[in-house]
């Protein structure tokens, strides 16, 4: 007991004044410096920032995060919806919020849709529940029912990797991707391609838009019938490669909106005894972890996921703050390796009997 009293007095003594005695500074800075986590700081501010957390550290200082939450009327606490977790994109996008929102004093709640409209509402309605500063949205179905209820009462928000008019979103420069993509496989000499488009989402769309119009101003423009769509993961990669690779002329590259569609059609290939690189190209886009490291390693199209993650939660925190904050992009760039770089068109032609 005489140990508890005597840490709790060795706390009440440790304020804000005292510690910016002994450090020299304002205690408006030490404020600022102890309402926050640490994190990377300007350099000259990291010296002041070192020195009064230790001497907080010395006095026993804990933060009262429940007085400074009734002081601003704040939670310090943003929520983060989600349609699954078990997706390697949306994970890494998380980890961005997680990381940046750290940063900044704020800690996360996530929660998770299944793509369900009546679960989505219920979880909308949890977190709003939970009182949380604001909300990062990342499943691309939501409809006009919830971007009503995020504004009454209006709820900072932004969404990430999705758009829709009129809302703050952070999203890669996927029309930039797309084209990207068919540069690569027009520069090999692949005029016969075959696009595995994904959802009819904003996202794939535009990379899909991206793709095919390379292809329109290089005088040959992808045919409908080319471009099919499918799900955002392997068994919808490995039905639209079936579909593509029974198309006559048979493509000699595959483009797909991500890479676990591009791991299904890498299946579908080795089904039909062909060699992914050798017989036909294949590019996917996320460039997630694993593309480097199948058995052959995947050209992709590399987003930025975590510093998209990470520029959500930085701008919907500007928001929380009362900021004017506008829509943002991350730039892609293309990584190149065994699955579209092995040879030519003309070699994959030759081996296809074309």
């Amino acid at each position: 007991m005489a140990d508890e009293d005597a840490a709790r007095s060795a706390q009440e003594r440790a304020t804000h004044k005292l510690i910016a005695e002994r450090a020299g500074v304002h205690p408006s800075t030490v404020s600022r410096i102890l309402r926050r986590p640490p994190g990377p700081r300007r350099a000259d501010f990291a010296a002041t920032e070192l020195k009064v957390r230790e001497i907080a550290e010395e006095l026993g200082y804990r933060p009262d995060l429940t007085a400074a939450s009734l002081r601003t009327r704040r939670s310090f606490v943003v929520g983060v919806l989600l349609p699954q977790l078990h997706d390697v994109v949306l994970a890494t996008i998380l980890s961005g919020i997680d990381t940046a929102a750290f940063r900044l004093g704020y800690q996360t709640i996530v929660t998770t849709t299944s793509g369900d409209s009546e679960r989505r509402r219920q979880r909308l309605e949890m977190l709003l529940s939970r009182r949380v500063d604001g909300l990062i949205i990342g499943d691309a179905t939501l409809d006009e029912d919830i971007y009503t209820a995020l504004r009454r009462p209006r709820t900072p928000h932004v969404l990430v990797n999705h758009r829709a008019r009129g809302h703050v979103a952070v999203t890669g420069d996927d029309q930039l991707g797309g084209r990207l993509a068919a540069e690569h496989l027009l520069d090999a000499g692949h005029r016969t391609v075959g696009v595995i488009a994904g959802p009819r989402y904003p996202t794939a769309l535009d990379r899909v838009r991206g793709f095919t119009q390379v292809y329109d101003r290089a005088g040959c423009p992808v045919p409908d019938g080319y471009v099919v769509h499918s799900e955002f993961d392997p068994e919808g990669g490995r039905r639209a490669a079936r579909e593509l690779l029974g198309l006559s002329p048979r493509p000699t590259a595959l483009f797909a909106v991500n890479d676990s569609a591009a791991i299904g059609a890498m299946g579908v290939l080795r089904d039909e005894g062909l060699q992914v690189g050798r017989d036909v190209a294949l590019v996917g886009y996320n460039d997630i972890a694993m593309a480097r490291d199948l058995p052959v390693p995947l050209t992709s199209v590399h987003a930025p996921l975590v510093e998209m993650g990470e520029q959500a939660a930085t701008l919907l925190i500007d928001l929380i703050d009362g900021k004017d904050r506008k829509s943002a992009k991350v730039t892609p760039h293309l990584v190149v390796r065994e699955s579209s770089a092995a040879v030519s068109a003309a070699q994959f032609s030759s081996r296809l009997g074309g």
